[in-house]
């Protein structure tokens, strides 16, 4: 039976008990053991073939089954051991409960006696305290009293859940009565030392006055700031008497008085009450601003009553002599009073040796007239005193306004008659090419007014200066600049081809002077100047002005104009050199062509055009050295203009026999040569031209060589001609090839039959393409075609 229920016990125990693997791993850490019967994957057959691992060895199969039947013995034993144990652990965790709970009881009484002694010892600290402050106050001890009252306010703060209790409330009622008490106490000796009407008393302030100011850090507030205001009223009520407004020394003229009457009145005081009043009151900053605030009030009133005797010169004097105190002020306090941030101390300083108001202002006296065009002060930001009186000139500056725009109109007209009187930059001078000196003028005159205005407002006053900016940039651009650039002529001056071929290297057929040419550069160049520093002095006022008004500072529209100006001094310099060309383009198309007989050098036309080239270009980069990049876009224009001139010109060369096509392809090859040195040629320094260049000359020029080629080719048979047409040019245009059949000197059959020819061998454009005839090959590289020239050089040199 007992062998029964251990196995039905085995059963269930394998049946129940599955660990998981992290169990498993623990039981091992905790307890390490190398018996097969510990391990989770224990397998029962392998261990029995370890136990008899032979059948001889069955014959001890009754002591193997005695020892495990005596383990498991042992091991029930031990778990009813523990199972026994934990019984026990309930009782004794109730035992230990009432232990914790007896030590808390003795710990909350321990608590409660505590707090009821140090309670006790408050109210005897408490009562004794205010029958000692009554006492004290009666006797005016109010260097004892600041102390005492302080213990008492903080002892009485431990009772105040206790105010139900009739004697603490009746205690709190006294120190309130007291603090009264002593508040109309000290007001009433404040009186009686610095009268509202008369003169201070004499003697200067007094020890119980120090001290009473300690009382008063203790009471409410309103005691401390009635204090100070009845005292800087008093300091500050000879001012109001003596700068009344009907008084002379009222108006701007005199500002320095004012100032002047101020500083003596702080070193007055810092003599005599400094240590009157504690040092985190700040009381000499307190005065300081209190005196800004009524002048301000006073300089408003005054302005408004006399509005028509302010004049510029006056305004911008009186602002610079009070932007100057307000920067006085920033060096000797730091505004923590602007703010009234309790507690809050200035740095330490010695009174005497470094209190600017014992010094001499730089300019203390009227100054000149340059002096008063230039306030000085520190930036805003670094002065917490900016505006607290200068705020009283804004609505007045609409004077300084209107001022600078009369002086920037003098000054535009200054500069008109000065560049009549001296006349353009000369050739071959420092001045030929570079910014006209007037530009540099009105900026620095832009600078000086900015920095000016926004030192006396950043708001509306900056937006209305930026707006004089932009119209005197505009009349600048117009009157100076545009103004000034030469008048180019429409009449030509075609030569012969007489005239032509007689031409002698080194005569006047260009439009414009040198000195024309360098007056053009230099206006280029002086464009360039005012667009890139236009553009500055949008972000400078952009940070001088108010945040919420920085959107309204555009000067977009003037950075255009001066950018219509580049442009336009650009076309003229290519339309200067076009037209010197154009004479000799004409005297190309009118040669005989036809009765070309043998390819000799250049033509003259060549030679004239070259010569132009070397004339003009040369000046043109010299002038334009410092503003490089609208050099090349003067090159690139001229190129895209003189090419495409070129070809049209080439068009009427009709009819042209094989030799004058050989002579015009030679002619072609030397421009092309010449365009592609254009941006270095006559330089001594040899320097690449750009790569958007070389290509644009390389295309235009090319498809010139492509055309003569085209005309060399023999018509017969139609069908070659045509595809070697439709190869070379990649045009599909019929007016174009028109225009060749043309050069080639074919009657109108011949040409009817090819054009046609021309329509049938043209690729089919793909569908849904939109316009005229058009090829759907690429035309060719210019590698290729650069190839194909070299090619028809050879043959050239073979027949020469």
């Amino acid at each position: 039976m007992m062998e029964e229920e251990e196995f039905e016990f085995a059963e269930d125990l394998e049946s129940i008990l599955h660990l998981t693997p992290e169990v498993q791993l623990a039981i091992e850490q905790v307890f390490p053991s190398e018996d097969p019967l510990d391990r989770a994957e224990f397998n029962a057959v392998e261990y029995i073939n370890t136990l008899f691992p032979t059948e001889q060895s069955l014959a001890n199969i009754d002591d193997v089954v005695n020892k495990i039947r005596l383990k498991i013995r042992r091991l029930d034993d031990d778990i009813r051991t523990v199972v026994r144990g934990q019984t026990n652990v309930g009782q004794d965790g109730r035992q230990v409960k009432e232990i914790t709970r007896d030590i808390k009881q003795l710990d909350h009484a321990k608590r409660h006696l505590t707090t009821s002694i140090t309670t006790l010892n408050h109210l005897h600290m408490l009562a004794g305290g205010v029958d000692s402050l009554e006492a004290m106050t009666r006797k005016r001890q109010y260097g004892e009293v600041a102390n005492l009252l302080q213990g008492v306010v903080n002892v009485l703060e431990h009772f105040h859940k206790y105010m139900g209790i009739p004697q603490i409330r009746q205690l709190s009622e006294r120190v309130k009565a007291a603090q009264s008490e002593l508040g109309t106490q000290i007001l009433a000796d404040f009186e009686e030392a610095f009268p509202s009407q008369g003169s201070k008393r004499p003697g200067g302030p007094s020890n119980v006055l120090r001290d009473a100011c300690l009382v008063a850090n203790v009471l409410d507030p309103r005691i401390k700031q009635e204090i100070i205001k009845k005292f800087i009223r008093q300091h500050l009520s000879e001012y109001l008497v003596l700068f009344q407004e009907n008084q002379d020394v009222a108006w701007l003229d005199k500002i320095d008085r004012r100032y002047a009457w101020i500083k003596r009145q702080l070193v007055d005081y810092e003599e005599k009450y400094g240590r009157m009043f504690p040092e985190e009151w700040c009381m000499t900053e307190r005065i300081a601003v209190e005196f800004c605030h009524i002048t301000r009030v006073e300089l408003a009133k005054v302005m408004r009553t006399r509005a028509k005797e302010i004049e510029v010169k006056l305004l911008l004097f009186a602002i610079q002599r009070t932007t100057n105190f307000e920067g006085l002020l920033a060096k000797r306090f730091t505004g923590c009073t602007l703010t009234d941030i309790p507690g809050q101390k200035r740095p330490e300083s010695p009174l005497d040796p470094t209190n600017p108001f014992l010094e001499d202002e730089p300019g203390e006296d009227v100054g000149t007239e340059k002096d008063a065009d230039l306030p000085r002060k520190p930036k805003a930001p670094d002065n917490p005193f900016h505006g607290i009186v200068s705020k009283c000139f804004e609505p007045h500056l609409y004077v300084y306004i209107e001022s600078q725009d009369k002086n920037l109109g003098e000054l535009i007209d200054r500069f008109v008659a000065d560049f009549r009187a001296q006349g353009p930059p000369k050739a071959g001078t420092e001045e030929g090419g570079a910014v006209l000196p007037s530009c540099a003028d009105l900026f620095v005159y832009y600078k000086k007014c900015m920095v000016q205005c926004s030192q006396l407002s950043t708001g509306e006053p900056m937006i209305a200066l930026t707006t004089i900016f932009q119209k005197f940039l505009r009349e600048y651009a117009w009157k100076i600049l545009s103004g000034n650039l030469p008048k180019s002529s429409s009449n030509s001056g075609g030569l012969t081809i007489t005239s032509l071929l007689k031409e002698k290297e080194g005569s006047e057929v260009a439009k414009f002077t040198v000195d024309e040419l360098c007056l053009i550069c230099s206006i280029l160049s002086t464009a360039e100047y005012c667009l890139a520093t236009t553009q500055q002095l949008e972000e400078k006022l952009k940070e001088k002005v108010d945040k919420v008004l920085v959107e309204r500072i555009n000067l977009t529209g003037e950075m255009d104009t001066f950018s219509t100006v580049i442009s336009n001094s650009i076309q003229l310099l290519v339309q200067d050199l076009d037209a010197a060309c154009d004479p000799a383009l004409t005297a190309m198309s009118k040669m005989p062509w036809q009765s070309v007989e043998h390819v000799g050098d250049q033509s003259p036309y060549v030679t004239s055009i070259i010569m132009h080239i070397k004339q003009n270009v040369p000046i043109i980069r010299d002038n334009l050295a410092s503003t490089r990049k609208y050099f090349t876009q003067f090159c690139i224009k001229f190129t895209n203009s003189f090419i495409p001139k070129f070809i049209n010109h080439l068009f009427r060369c009709k009819p042209i026999s094989m030799v004058g096509a050989e002579q015009l392809l030679l002619d072609t090859h030397s421009l092309k040569t010449v365009l592609l040195d254009l941006p270095s040629i006559g330089s001594q320094v040899l320097r690449k031209a750009p790569a958007s260049y070389t290509k644009i000359v390389v295309k235009g020029m090319t498809r010139a060589e492509m055309i003569l080629k085209v005309v060399m080719a023999p018509h017969e048979p139609p069908v070659v001609f045509v595809d070697n047409y439709i190869k070379l040019l990649a045009d599909g245009n019929p007016e174009t090839f028109q225009k060749i059949l043309d050069m080639k000197g074919l009657k109108r059959s011949e040409q009817s039959s090819m054009l046609e020819l021309f329509r049938q061998r043209l690729p089919t454009p793909p569908s849904g393409a939109e316009g005229g005839p058009s090829l759907s090959f690429s035309a060719p590289t210019p590698e290729q075609e650069s190839s194909r020239i070299r090619k028809l050089e050879k043959l050239i040199k073979k027949r020469l």
